[in-house]
């Protein structure tokens, strides 16, 4: 078992550098300020785990027998992804991300959703080369559901009575549904049997899930420079996430006032004020609560592994549970 990154990824090291040069390939574009944006997020670097998801689920059931389109189809998910970003952090007016500023601090609000449209449509036509409509569906549908999660999550800003339901709602929409249908894709290329289908599109669901709810608690126990991005950026973007909503459930009436009263006023909240909120946040269960959640979604994803190849692509998935557990950035 290995909680190193670059280990875990070993049985699809060829295939990730292929990756990258197919995104490079891919993102070229005749209008200068689309490459210049595109290049920028591309040295930023990132974790590629979408992708790498595909390309692992792809081998494991497969059994290492060569597939076909996988690497533009795990390029389409990376195009996806950084889409959902560029649109996030103007949503969001975030200014650091991947530990530089964010396309939209440096280029522009504009820029930046104009530019995350261009990796849209390059991904709707990249997906439709292999012309098989299951790859267009799973792509369609889940593109569907990001957005559907975007609002959602946008309809729970300032708001202190979303609970626990409401929040797992928007992680499932808005993060997990790409991991599943990254790891579904992976599992159609290979030819994947239904009960093995249906396994990857559940592992998919919840290790999506998982790095979510500990992305949740990173945000309180990480500095800037392990996260990438400012620690508190979350409450002070005024989203209701799993440690703020367990206070809410079970902290002390002061408590709870503290943090409703965080919630709503979140981009005007005063330092002390921040500073009260986080000493809440650690000195209760909040925390444990949260790792409680993200453990179970890891379980979870753990389990559905078991109809898949016994092989060194299956171990991996396995070890990206573990390694989803007890990152620190």
């Amino acid at each position: 078992m290995s909680t190193n990154l670059q280990t875990i990824l070993s049985p699809i090291s060829a295939d990730m550098q292929s990756l990258n040069d197919v995104i490079r390939s891919r993102l070229s574009s005749e209008v200068a300020l689309i490459n210049q944006i595109s290049a920028y997020i591309i040295e930023a670097g990132g974790k590629r785990i979408r992708p790498a998801l595909l390309l692992l689920t792809g081998q494991a059931i497969s059994n290492g027998t060569p597939l076909k389109h996988h690497l533009d189809m795990a390029a389409v998910v990376e195009f996806i992804h950084t889409a959902t970003l560029l649109h996030d952090d103007v949503v969001d007016e975030s200014h650091l991300r991947r530990g530089r500023a964010t396309a939209n601090a440096a280029f522009g609000n504009a820029a930046s959703v104009l530019v995350g449209d261009f990796l849209y449509s390059r991904a709707f036509q990249m997906m439709v080369a292999p012309n098989d409509i299951r790859i267009m569906e799973i792509l369609a549908d889940a593109t569907n559901t990001i957005a559907e999660g975007e609002v959602l999550q946008l309809m729970n800003m300032h708001d202190p009575d979303v609970n626990e339901a409401r929040y797992m709602q928007v992680i499932h929409f808005k993060t997990g549904k790409l991991f599943e249908a990254s790891s579904a894709l992976g599992a159609l290329l290979a030819k994947a049997t239904p009960e093995q289908y249906a396994a990857a599109q559940a592992y998919g669901k919840h290790i999506g899930a998982t790095f979510q709810l500990v992305d949740d608690i990173l945000d309180y126990t990480a500095s800037a420079e392990q996260m990438g991005k400012n620690a508190g950026d979350d409450l002070r973007e005024g989203k209701p996430t799993l440690p703020l909503i367990y206070l809410l459930d079970h902290g002390t009436s002061a408590q709870k006032s503290l943090i409703r009263s965080a919630i709503e006023q979140a981009e005007e909240l005063p330092e002390d004020l921040f500073q009260q909120v986080y000493q809440a946040i650690i000195n209760s269960d909040a925390i444990k609560y949260t790792e409680a959640a993200a453990l179970r979604e890891a379980q979870l994803a753990r389990e559905s592994l078991n109809c898949f190849p016994k092989n060194a692509a299956t171990q991996s998935l396995i070890d990206l549970c573990d390694y989803s557990l007890k990152r620190s950035s």
